[in-house]
């Protein structure tokens, strides 16, 4: 081998690691997609818009919101998958639709783990057990109690077939012993409408969704579903206080990529995620909106993805859940 060919050969092995931060440097150079697989207003899009005009500002172009809703938010996760890997189309995703429902279609839509790359988790929000307010039951153990005397007879509604509210009754149902009704409807104002009216037993929904009407009165808070209380509810106890240790139930928003996507790019979306977490009026008002704020690295984020999706796997086969 002449010196001539070392040196070329040596040069093209230098070329991938002089060329990561380049990328990094470089990019944007245009305007950025961030896909929503909800309509307006949900939690997704919520959480989408209160980071993009501190994403725009970071990163110097304009970061445009677009909803995709359908098919339970695959959909919006299906388009970023087929996205040329480049930063330029990106997905603000939640776990139905990242980790809990694309194995429940038939076929599949997409691979939850090869098909997307978790970037850095956007937010929380947690759940809460409630019941209307005129509900005989004044705490948990009271309503699993009344459960457990009449198997089948209390329900609980969702809005939809396994989605979080869905799963979070059944893992409480499955660690309590119990056997409740399931009431999926067509959306979570439905659901709302039926527990005012006292004709559903119990729901397990999100903060933003019950929190106004449990401060007006016409529902009664019993539990949330985190390992640890929230300030917003400071007086009410966990699940996991009422005799149901390390019972974890959430749900969370997370920023995806396609899979392939440079290192170097990706790299840079968690910084400038962290980045608008440090403006305390950006946190100020998405945890006025119910929301708990995220962060973190990579790593943790991919963990995430992988840990509910085995976790939740393991519940939808246990209950037989199925999607028709």
């Amino acid at each position: 081998m002449t010196i001539l060919t070392r040196r070329a050969l040596g040069t093209v092995a230098l070329t991938p690691v002089l060329a990561a931060p380049a990328i990094a440097q470089a990019y944007p150079t245009r305007a950025i997609t961030l896909l929503v697989g909800f309509a307006p207003g949900g939690g997704t899009d919520i959480i989408a818009r209160f980071l993009a005009p501190s994403l725009q500002e970071e990163f110097g172009q304009t970061i445009a919101v677009e909803n995709r809703p359908g098919a339970s938010g695959t959909l919006a996760v299906l388009a970023m998958s087929r996205a040329r890997p480049d930063g330029y189309t990106m997905l603000m995703t939640t776990i139905s639709a990242s980790a809990v429902v694309p194995p429940l279609m038939n076929p599949p839509p997409f691979d939850i783990r090869r098909d997307q790359t978790a970037v850095v988790h956007a937010a929380t929000v947690p759940l809460v057990c409630v019941v209307p307010a005129n509900s005989p039951s004044a705490t948990l153990p009271d309503l699993l109690e009344r459960a457990r005397r009449e198997p089948g007879v209390l329900n609980y509604s969702s809005s939809g077939v396994a989605t979080q509210q869905h799963l979070a009754a059944e893992l409480l149902s499955s660690q309590a012993g119990v056997r409740m009704t399931h009431v999926p409807f067509r959306g979570t104002g439905q659901a709302v409408n039926e527990i005012l009216a006292g004709r559903i037993d119990l729901a397990i929904d999100t903060f933003p969704t019950y929190l106004p009407h449990i401060r007006a009165g016409r529902v009664r808070a019993l539990a949330v579903t985190m390992p640890q209380r929230v300030e917003w509810l400071p007086e009410t106890p966990t699940v996991a206080e009422l005799g149901f240790p390390g019972f974890d139930a959430v749900v969370w928003y997370m920023l995806m990529a396609p899979p392939g996507i440079p290192q170097p790019i990706a790299d840079r979306w968690v910084e400038a995620v962290n980045k608008a977490y440090q403006n305390q009026e950006l946190r100020r008002r998405i945890v006025d909106a119910g929301f708990l704020v995220g962060g973190g690295t990579q790593q943790a984020a991919a963990e995430m993805l992988t840990r509910d999706a085995e976790r939740y796997s393991a519940l939808v086969r246990a209950a037989s859940i199925r999607l028709e």
